[in-house]
């Protein structure tokens, strides 16, 4: 089998659309995949899976299937069988492969779609779901930046990677897992020997308390910094280089502080006056190896 990348259109917030079906693909437990030529959803990414799918429906011949789960599928270079998730053994976006969204039923519907080939479906995402999903992972990159600002004098040295403000990239350098839902993104950091060798200094020092006394005090410092922005009511938007599921897009905030930029393949707030509120908790583990965040937007 022989598919072209699929077209998404999710970057600009849309939530419907119709296209071709080029091909129904049956999952290992017997639900179909509908496999459109565009779509307005957005998948599970099958390297980062930090974002969860959108949910919705497809409609064919008037009738509304509901879309249970939406995965990341690919054709190898030479066509054959759809691989899906954690079968796909390359990363995204290799340009010899084809990068499919796949619209999951449940597997009733299987034989209402045993002809749906060339027929046109009209496709329409849960828009609620979208929203709170979209405001957990702005509010992510949001969290990341101002703890960045926050950990920066602990820095004994300059790492080699530094955010959009120039502070030392502690969210990227010391990054575990990341993992949003419609309450809160929950970001895991890795306090090991690899980030002190960077310079990460956690110990206490003349300048400042070791970081698990540091701890509330930074945490305030970050719910501030969070405050002011979303106060701000900056304008958040998507950089689009081309419509293609593996177009390498990236994240832009007018903050008042200038533009702060991430790559990001997820979905997004189009201002930060759509969240009343934004707040982190940030707890260290007893041996001091690992920093969670969990951060909980408010929507207005």
């Amino acid at each position: 089998m022989t598919l072209p990348t699929t077209h998404v259109s999710f970057p600009a917030g849309t939530v419907r659309g119709e296209s071709a079906i080029l091909a129904v693909h049956r999952l290992a437990d017997g639900r179909p995949a509908v496999i459109t030529a565009a779509t307005p959803f957005h998948p599970l990414d099958h390297t980062w899976p930090d974002q969860p799918a959108d949910h919705g429906s497809l409609t064919v011949d008037g009738v509304e299937h509901p879309v249970v789960d939406c995965l990341t599928g690919a054709v190898g270079p030479e066509g054959g069988e759809v691989l899906v998730g954690a079968g796909i053994p390359v990363r995204r976006g290799d340009e010899e492969w084809s990068w499919l969204v796949l619209h999951v039923l449940p597997e009733s519907a299987a034989d209402a779609l045993a002809d749906a080939v060339g027929k046109t479906a009209q496709l329409s995402v849960d828009a609620e779901r979208r929203g709170l999903l979209s405001a957990s992972h702005s509010g992510c990159h949001l969290l990341a930046l101002a703890l960045n600002a926050a950990l920066a004098p602990r820095w004994r040295k300059d790492p080699g990677r530094a955010d959009a403000f120039g502070n030392a990239d502690f969210d990227s350098l010391a990054m575990a897992s990341s993992v949003m839902d419609t309450e809160a993104s929950t970001d895991t950091y890795r306090l090991g020997k690899s980030l002190r060798k960077k310079g990460f200094t956690a110990e206490a020092t003349e300048e400042f308390p070791a970081l698990a006394d540091a701890l509330p005090a930074i945490t305030e410092t970050v719910n501030a910094q969070l405050a002011a922005w979303v106060a701000a009511d900056a304008q958040v938007r998507i950089e689009v280089p081309g419509p293609e599921l593996t177009a390498r897009r990236r994240w832009h905030c007018e903050l008042p502080a200038g533009t702060a930029e991430i790559f990001c393949g997820g979905t997004h707030l189009h201002h930060l006056g759509e969240l009343a509120e934004l707040r982190t908790e940030l707890t260290l583990s007893e041996d001091g190896s690992e920093l969670v965040a969990v951060t909980r937007p408010k929507r207005a």
